[in-house]
């Protein structure tokens, strides 16, 4: 049974970051893989501070590049402008930021994609936007409205464990006199509690794609403006760096969690289709 998943995400690198793995390992299985971009991150930061139209049109093809390294059948860029994160990164174009938009408006767009598709499941954002971006936040409520929109089955709200990242952000704070490290989120209100997790998905057997994809977006890497993310993720021991990106985690909006999460994005479907088949 083979089933389309549309994957909705704020800036380019997004969707390398938070899914890459579990795309990819889709693709693998015989599903087709869409990604819809809100904004082409114009007000992010990068080396040599390039002006926001060469930003947008640098990272618009290395969302093109991490698209093929996943395998995704399609890339839908909504070309909203990027709301920026922190005082001073947006672009003042006179255009409304994404951030601030009707959320239904956005969600019409969104809607479209996933009736063209006739998607089985829409991944977005938990509530919190991850660690408060404000355009993550709006891609998490205009995809719960596209989602009701268009009657799609199943909602994925890609996280990670904020259990884990606890642990792991006390021992990187430990760390931080013998390297420099990026700011870090407060992740007492960041992402998702581990006891509300659905899914945990291993997608170690597709972390070469998984990185790839994160090397796709190369303006990410290196900045003037200190230590980033992305580049503190590709420089980890290979061991570390197999633990730390070879699981992606999901909370699939109104299934209870288990017992233990699950490692299938689509079981809910397979479980409707084996009712179904009964």
């Amino acid at each position: 049974m083979s089933f389309t998943i549309v994957s909705f995400h704020a800036h380019p690198d997004d969707e390398a970051l938070l899914t890459a793995g579990t795309l990819a390992r889709a693709v693998a299985d015989g599903h087709r893989v869409v990604l819809v971009v809100a904004t082409s991150g114009e007000a992010g930061l990068a080396a040599g501070h390039p002006d926001a139209a060469e930003l947008g049109r640098r990272r618009e093809a290395e969302l093109r590049a991490a698209a093929a390294s996943i395998g995704a059948a399609r890339v839908v860029s909504l070309g909203h402008p990027d709301s920026g994160l922190v005082a001073g990164q947006r672009v003042d174009d006179g255009r409304v930021p994404f951030a601030e938009l009707d959320a239904h408006d956005v969600a019409l767009e969104l809607a479209q994609v996933l009736l063209e598709e006739r998607a089985d499941v829409l991944t977005t954002y938990d509530a919190a936007g991850g660690y408060g971006h404000p355009d993550h936040v709006q891609v998490h409520q205009a995809g719960l409205l596209a989602a009701r929109m268009a009657r799609t089955p199943v909602v994925l709200e890609a996280t990670v464990d904020r259990d884990l990242l606890e642990r792991v952000g006390r021992l990187l704070r430990l760390s931080a006199v013998l390297f420099p490290l990026p700011d870090l989120p407060d992740f007492q209100t960041s992402f998702t509690p581990r006891a509300e997790l659905t899914h945990r998905v291993d997608v170690r057997p597709h972390l070469d794609a998984k990185l790839d994809a994160l090397e796709a977006h190369a303006s990410q890497v290196a900045s003037d403006d200190g230590v980033r993310t992305l580049a503190l993720l590709l420089r980890l021991p290979a061991p570390v760096r197999r633990r730390v990106l070879g699981t992606e985690w999901f909370r699939e909006v109104g299934r209870a969690p288990g017992a233990a999460p699950l490692d299938d994005v689509f079981a809910s479907l397979r479980l409707r289709g084996g009712a179904l088949d009964g």
